[in-house]
Formats: structure tokens, C-alpha cells, sequence
């Protein structure tokens, strides 16, 4: 591509992304959704180590085409960088199209994403296109029957689930929210992570203070066996060793105490080191 080209190109891609019809916003239940979904996706991907290239709202061209910028795309066997310079998708340099779009509709125009999109992108031979229509909860899902098709057939649910097979996943609502499943497995985005981290980190934290009220429970069950061994032998216990025996803190070291009070000689032979 020439520098006039690549020029000319710019300017196109500014101008969709500037279009305020492009660029009405649908509100925070929108964004959410829509970085929740990627959210969960990168971190998937990431982790099994497939290769697959997704961006959400970057620009792409296609031949003849005019600027197209949708929610969510993915590419198929392209790597995912961690500082990605593209300004936008160009088929005609990238040599490929893209693999899936997923478009999350609340309030926007609804004929765009649910009539206008599913005959353009089959036309475009994108073979999977998914929408999530926030505001119903629900889930609609197309896919080329075949590699030159240009008409989408409807994919039937299973179960709730729309099966992608371009992701390897299942997309489903669950509550109010959409949802990825790897087989049975959910997938989980970051504050997902973190909650359920917390929430382990809170169980231990309660189960270490459990345990910890317990061993202090059993020592104090110990000094007083120890003080009991010892008025029943008719030994006296004095303040200092009263002092020192309340503070000790060591589960074995009172267990010994206890030993030697039930047959030691004198009280100095019980608390001898």
C-alpha cells in the first residue's frame, strides 16, 4: 500500500470512527458486556495457549467496502500482541477476513445489528456472527453453511447453549449476563477471578481463625489440667509459676508440663526446661 494509500485509508477510518451514528452510545450496560465478554475471551485464549486474534470496536475494511467497526471480532491462527499497533483491520494487507463477530445490543439500533449486519457480514463470508441483545437477555447466533456461502443459517440452541465453532465454546445467558462455556466449565473474566480469589482468601482467613481459636481453647484446656494435677497432688503453684505457666504458648511444652505434674518429685522438677 502506497503512503497515499495508507493516507486515504486513515482518513476513512477516522470518519467511522468519528460518525456520531457509528459512535451513539449505549450506555454503561453496553460497555459492560462488551468488556466483560472480551474479558473472559483474552484470558481463555491466553491460557490455553490457542492462537487467536481479538479486538473489540477496531475498524475494519474490506475491499469495496465501507468502514465497518464491530463490538467484538476475532481472527483465527493470528497472534495476539500485547501492544497492538494496528489502527484497524485491512483485509487487503492482512490477506484474510475476519473469523467472528460478536455485536452486544441495548438501546442502539437494533434493525442494524439483527437484519442489516446478519446480510452483511454472510456477504462478507465472516463465517460466525453472534449478537447478544443485553436488553432481552438473548442470545442469536448464524453461521455460513458453508465456506462460499453468502446467507447464514440460524444456529440452534442445545440446551440454551449456541455452540461456536469458530471459539470452541458454547454462549448462553445466565441470569443477566452472557456467558461463555468451555465444555461444562464457565469462563471466568477478571473480577470474576478476583471475587472468587477474595472469597478463598476470606475462607482461609476464617479457617485459620477457627484453628487458631481451637489451639487456644486446647492449651487453655492444658493449664488447667496442669493446675488441676497439681492441687490434687497437693502441690502448691505459686504466682511466679501461675505467671508462667498462663503465658507459655507452646502446645508440646505444656504437654510435658502435664506429664511431669501428674508424677514429679517437687514443682521446680515440673517446670524444669
Amino acid at each position: 500500500m502506497s503512503p497515499a494509500e495508507r493516507e486515504r485509508l486513515l482518513v476513512r477510518v477516522l470518519d467511522a470512527l468519528s460518525d456520531p451514528r457509528s459512535a451513539m452510545a449505549e450506555g454503561r450496560p453496553h460497555h459492560r458486556a462488551k468488556g466483560r465478554a472480551i474479558d473472559m475471551l483474552t484470558l481463555h485464549f491466553g491460557s490455553t495457549g490457542r492462537v487467536i486474534y481479538l479486538a473489540e470496536e477496531l475498524a475494519v475494511l474490506y475491499p469495496g467496502e465501507e468502514v465497518l467497526v464491530p463490538d467484538i471480532l476475532a481472527v483465527l491462527d493470528v497472534p495476539q500482541p500485547e501492544d497492538d499497533p494496528r489502527m484497524a483491520w485491512v483485509v487487503a494487507e492482512e490477506g484474510r477476513g475476519l473469523s467472528l463477530v460478536l455485536e452486544v445490543v441495548h438501546q442502539g439500533d437494533r434493525t442494524k445489528d439483527l437484519v442489516a449486519n446478519v446480510e452483511r457480514y454472510a456477504r462478507l463470508g465472516i463465517p460466525e456472527y453472534f449478537v447478544y441483545d443485553r436488553l432481552r437477555q438473548q442470545v442469536h447466533g448464524y453461521r455460513l453453511p458453508a465456506p462460499d456461502a453468502t446467507r447464514y443459517q440460524r444456529i440452534v440452541p442445545q440446551m440454551g447453549r449456541h455452540a461456536s465453532a469458530v471459539l470452541g465454546l458454547d454462549l448462553a445467558v445466565v441470569g443477566d449476563r452472557l456467558q461463555f462455556f468451555h465444555g461444562m466449565a464457565e469462563l471466568f473474566g477478571s473480577a470474576d477471578l478476583i471475587g472468587r480469589l477474595k472469597g478463598m482468601m476470606e475462607s482461609l482467613e476464617a479457617r485459620a481463625e477457627q484453628a487458631q481459636g481451637q489451639a487456644e481453647q486446647a492449651m487453655k484446656g492444658l493449664r488447667e489440667a496442669i493446675l488441676a494435677a497439681l492441687e490434687m497432688r497437693r502441690m502448691p503453684c505459686p504466682d511466679e509459676a501461675r505467671a508462667r505457666l498462663l503465658s507459655c504458648q507452646e502446645p508440646a511444652t505444656l504437654q510435658r508440663w502435664l506429664l511431669r505434674a501428674m508424677n514429679a518429685g517437687s514443682l521446680d522438677d515440673v517446670f524444669a526446661e
